[in-house]
């Protein structure tokens, strides 16, 4: 079974791994950033001998993003950064195949467990099972 598993973030939490803190997010130093570089390389390897690993992606800040919004019969209307700072959004991904949903979550209980600076916001791992197309 194939599962899209992710972490969210919001626009300080980037700011803060930047070294600009917020009232939301301490600031992060180079060995906060080297050891959650680390903590995801070692999983991301270890899923990957596993044959779990199809794909994992982490994402720009949302300050980089681009919203395209429309309906058929309208002109799409384009956007920068529609929400605000603190709006979070996906900060990057695992696709994975697994033998089940007790799996993928022991996955995603070791992904809690990534470092990060005292005082950092609590994200869920959100577990998605991608799933077929409905047969005709």
């Amino acid at each position: 079974m194939k599962y899209f598993v992710t972490v969210v973030g919001s626009q300080a939490d980037y700011d803060a791994m930047a070294g600009k803190p917020s009232p939301a997010s301490p600031a992060w130093s180079g060995e906060d950033i080297t050891a959650m570089f680390a903590f995801m390389s070692e999983l991301n390897e270890e899923l990957a001998a596993s044959g779990e690993l199809l794909d994992a992606q982490g994402f720009g800040p949302p300050s980089e993003a681009r919203f395209v919004t429309g309906a058929p019969g309208r002109e799409p209307a384009v956007t920068d950064r529609p929400y605000a700072d603190t709006e979070v959004v996906t900060a990057g991904y695992w696709l994975l195949e697994c033998s089940g949903l007790d799996r993928v979550t022991e996955i995603a209980a070791r992904i809690t467990q990534c470092p990060v600076p005292a005082g950092s916001p609590e994200y869920p791992v959100v577990i998605r099972p991608v799933g077929e197309a409905p047969s005709a």
